[in-house]
């Protein structure tokens, strides 16, 4: 028996990018920025996400660049044959299973949030 889950939460390296099939089918590709907990000076480690379906137009309706999120996955190894040099290349890509929205850098800084006064409210 194996198990293959990985979670991780880590803000959106950029925005992210979806691919609409003609199946019907929908993919959303986005990186993620992980800070390791050991030391605050190391650089953070990064990860390929790869998202399908329902999740993936959450995923591009509400994550931004810099957006805190958390994901739970399978840890998948895709491998190509390099054009140029024509060596086998790889790279780990988490293939997501949920997603979860946290937050993200302007919800952190006061200045960057919406205000709302209270005739705007309904009650």
């Amino acid at each position: 028996m194996g198990l293959n889950v990985i979670n991780i939460v880590g803000r959106a390296g950029k925005d992210p990018e979806i691919r609409y099939f003609e199946s019907g089918s929908v993919k959303c590709n986005l990186t993620m920025a992980v800070k390791r907990l050991t030391s605050k000076d190391d650089e953070p480690d990064w990860f390929n996400l790869e998202i399908w379906g329902k999740t993936a137009e959450i995923a591009a309706n509400y994550v931004k660049k810099g957006s805190l999120i958390g994901v739970q996955g399978a840890l998948k190894i895709e491998t190509w044959s390099d054009r140029n040099t024509g060596t086998t290349r790889s790279k780990p890509v988490i293939k997501v299973d949920r997603l979860e929205l946290l937050g993200s850098k302007r919800d952190n800084d006061p200045s960057q949030s919406p205000s709302y006064s209270s005739s705007e409210a309904e009650f």
